[in-house]
């Protein structure tokens, strides 16, 4: 009966290490990411009458963009 895997080589071996040793570099030499808090502004009061539509810049560029 053959065995179905063959035998692990030397050449394998070195490539897996040298291929670890290079990610643990690229680790190390890359600058730390520093996480920034981003500030939310708070939201528009609800009219109180009902409605709500208010002729936002994000609006505007829509209208613009629609115009034949």
């Amino acid at each position: 009966m053959q065995d179905s895997q063959p035998k692990p080589s030397r050449r394998g071996f070195f490539f897996g290490a040298a291929a670890t040793g290079a990610a643990a570099a690229a680790v190390v030499a890359l600058p730390r990411m520093q996480v920034q808090e981003v500030s939310i502004p708070e939201p528009k009061p609800a009219p109180e009458k009902g409605g709500g539509y208010s002729l936002s810049e994000h609006v505007k560029h829509y209208y613009r963009t629609t115009r034949i």
